[in-house]
């Protein structure tokens, strides 16, 4: 019996946490090793995923700490260290550089949408508009976002796509949505 609960706990777990698009979402799941909280904010569990250090890195460099750290409510697709390792050589410590601060501002507010857009939401919205919901981002960017069966993709100006890896990972002041590439305006 005990056997019983303890396997029926874990395949709750495994929905919860397999990013299917209902409204089960695990209690303060884990990204890149550590608990996100739903009772903090932004920044606060950001600082301490491992897969998000040149997220924060940037995200201190462009000053934007104050404000993801407010009341929001945000949507922030988070690109993974291995989503900025992609670009090509040199391009982070290039905009990490004080004189190239207007443009990664940019680039990192582009990933910020000013709602609270679960995948939940996510999906009733493509559903709402044949499929591919456009949103337009803190930074001026028009994201287009699409669910396929529970999986979300994001599309930049550019036409590259990310997928989210980690969706619903709910914050004090919004929610992140997990991306394995990085979203560029076109400038």
């Amino acid at each position: 019996m005990i056997s019983r609960k303890i396997s029926t706990a874990l395949f709750a777990v495994a929905i919860a946490t397999a990013g299917f698009s209902g409204a089960a979402y695990a209690k303060d799941p884990m990204v890149g090793g550590a608990p996100m909280y739903a009772s903090k904010n932004i920044i606060q569990n950001a600082v301490n995923s491992k897969d998000h250090t040149t997220l924060v890195a940037a995200v201190k460099a462009a000053g934007l700490v104050d404000t993801l750290e407010g009341s929001g409510p945000f949507t922030v697709f988070a690109p993974t260290n291995e989503a900025f390792a992609k670009l090509p050589k040199g391009t982070v410590q290039t905009l990490l550089k004080p004189e190239n601060k207007a443009k990664l501002t940019k680039i990192l507010t582009c990933h910020v949408v000013a709602a609270d857009d679960t995948s939940k939401v996510i999906k009733k919205m493509t559903e709402k508009h044949g499929g591919a919901y456009k949103v337009k981002t803190v930074g001026g960017c028009m994201l287009t976002l699409r669910d396929h069966h529970g999986k979300i993709t994001v599309t930049d100006e550019n036409g590259h796509t990310a997928h989210v890896t980690i969706p619903n990972v709910i914050q004090s002041n919004g929610v992140i949505h997990v991306v394995d590439r990085v979203l560029l305006p076109k400038m």
